[in-house]
């Protein structure tokens, strides 16, 4: 072996660790081109979050605050559901605080009692408009929450996830 008696040629060692090396590195580039190409062709999906925007969110009073008898029953909602993306998704949960049991209930108008269901879709593209005399979410047997001001509802979304929003109490039968 050429070189200096008792260290490897530094040309011999380079070769080595070039062929050693050679392997994982083809293999790398391999898959990071695979990987993008995957990328680039729609194959992983979206890469910004779906993103559902709620507006005008309130749970109208079952009565007056003032009243002496406490109001009892269901209370319907209105929400307004924004999907500004290309995908369409479901509404399919929402959960309170103030109830325990909240139904997603569709109808096809003012005089369909409606039917419960078990997600609403949002459209893409699009914005649907949930009210008691329509669509809705309705917050079955809930505890008292006239005196309140704004009433919690996390909504709950197959491709965007949860989303929490205040919802104001408003005067009976009013947005």
């Amino acid at each position: 072996m050429p070189g200096t008696p008792g260290r490897p040629h530094l040309a011999s060692w380079l070769g080595d660790l070039a062929r050693a090396a050679a392997g994982p590195v083809t293999c790398a580039i391999v898959l990071i081109g695979l990987l993008s190409a995957w990328v680039a062709s729609g194959g992983a999906g979206t890469i910004a979050p779906v993103r559902i925007q709620v507006s005008q969110a309130a749970v109208p009073m079952r009565g007056f605050p003032s009243a002496t008898v406490a109001p009892s029953g269901p209370a319907g909602t209105f929400l307004t559901i924004r999907n500004p993306t290309s995908q369409p998704d479901e509404l399919i949960a929402v959960h309170s605080p103030v109830a325990r049991h909240i139904v997603l209930r569709r109808s096809s108008g003012p005089q369909d009692p409606g039917t419960v269901v078990s997600a609403l879709t949002i459209p893409a593209k699009s914005s649907i408009t949930l009210t008691p005399f329509g669509d809705d979410v309705v917050l079955r047997d809930p505890v008292r929450y006239e005196s309140d001001s704004s009433v919690s509802l996390t909504l709950t979304f197959r491709h965007a996830g949860t989303i929490t929003v205040s919802a104001d109490v408003t005067a009976p039968g009013t947005p």
